[in-house]
């Protein structure tokens, strides 16, 4: 079993455990196709089987599990349509979210994003794949926290970890260093005060994720 052994607290809830499941399939400890069993998961878990069953279903609404009735619940492989499906949501909504973050960010929040970059920056030189994850999520989550709307950011996190699977394949090949690059063009964009400039690249970030190999041309990530 990948996950943690440590047991969770007495009082968890179906989003710890929901959490826990969705960050073990995100950063490939529980793989693509690996059986999920409730029971073992619960045992692991240190909870009952009804929070598990509860966040596996929700998981699998959002393309993270396959359940069939009568048959296992496998983690879901990565598939090209359930890639688009997330795409055609979170790249509309990061754009919404930074066309209405640019007029309210501020200098300091500005310097947030550079220092989430640098970090990035940092952890793919060092073939760190978990540290750029982290780093590229507090990149964007600076203009998703400027952004005032509380249901993008509610659906964003709902769809986004299926698209974060596929971050984690592009950053640990050499298509990661285009990430920084157009992170430096996001950051010129939002301090210039160019919203709608800003709310394209945010978008076409999301939309250039691919299964397949990347383009190299220069609005790719």
């Amino acid at each position: 079993m990948p996950l943690s052994p440590a047991p969770l607290t007495r009082g968890l809830l179906r989003d710890d455990v929901h959490a826990r499941l969705q960050d073990a399939i995100v950063d490939g400890s529980l793989a693509p196709g690996e059986q999920l069993r409730d029971g073992e998961l619960a045992e692991r878990l240190g909870v009952s089987r009804t929070p598990v069953r509860e966040a596996l279903l929700e998981l699998a609404q959002v393309g993270l599990v396959q359940a069939t009735p009568g048959r296992s619940t496998v983690v879901a492989p990565l598939e090209e349509a359930a890639v688009r499906d997330a795409q055609a949501v979170v790249g509309a909504l990061h754009a919404l979210a930074v066309r209405a973050a640019v007029p309210r960010l501020t200098a300091a929040q500005l310097n947030e994003m550079r220092a989430a970059n640098a970090a990035f920056r940092a952890a793919l030189s060092q073939r760190d794949v978990n540290g750029a994850m982290e780093a590229d999520a507090r990149f964007h989550l600076v203009a998703l926290e400027a952004c005032g709307n509380a249901a993008a950011i509610a659906v964003i996190a709902r769809y986004e970890p299926v698209l974060r699977r596929v971050e984690r394949l592009r950053f640990a090949s050499h298509e990661g260093a285009a990430s920084a690059e157009r992170h430096d063009r996001l950051i010129a964009l939002c301090a210039a005060g160019d919203a709608d400039g800003a709310s394209r690249l945010a978008e076409s970030t999301w939309q250039s994720l691919t299964l397949s190999p990347a383009p190299t041309e220069q609005d790719h990530a």
